[in-house]
């Protein structure tokens, strides 16, 4: 049963407003090629738009070196620091971040 109030549909984000960096995987391309410059280690990038295409949602996994026995708190803050722009004009962002394994 819902809360009062809360409904058990679909969560539906609005887009503020189709923006030159959102276009497709133009935003997704662009955040790409900042963290790559950022993190030239880096064995594995991969963002992805989650807001439908308005590119007010990202989720962003960056495997890279430099994460080497860094707590995840101290990756994410490289990464958010490394988007830093960007990040003013998004809704939402989701950081997966890791060391390369062995």
């Amino acid at each position: 049963m819902a809360a009062a109030g809360l409904s058990r549909g679909p969560l539906f984000l609005r887009c503020r407003s189709w923006r030159g960096l959102a276009s497709g995987t133009d935003g997704e391309s662009r955040l790409a090629r900042l963290l790559r410059d950022k993190f030239p280690r880096a064995s594995a990038i991969k963002v992805v738009d989650i807001s439908g295409g308005c590119g007010d949602m990202y989720e962003i996994h960056v495997e890279s070196e430099e994460f080497r026995e860094k707590r995840p708190v101290q990756q994410h803050r490289m990464v958010t620091q490394a988007l830093s722009e960007e990040i003013k004009h998004m809704h939402g962002l989701r950081i997966f971040t890791s060391a390369p394994k062995g």
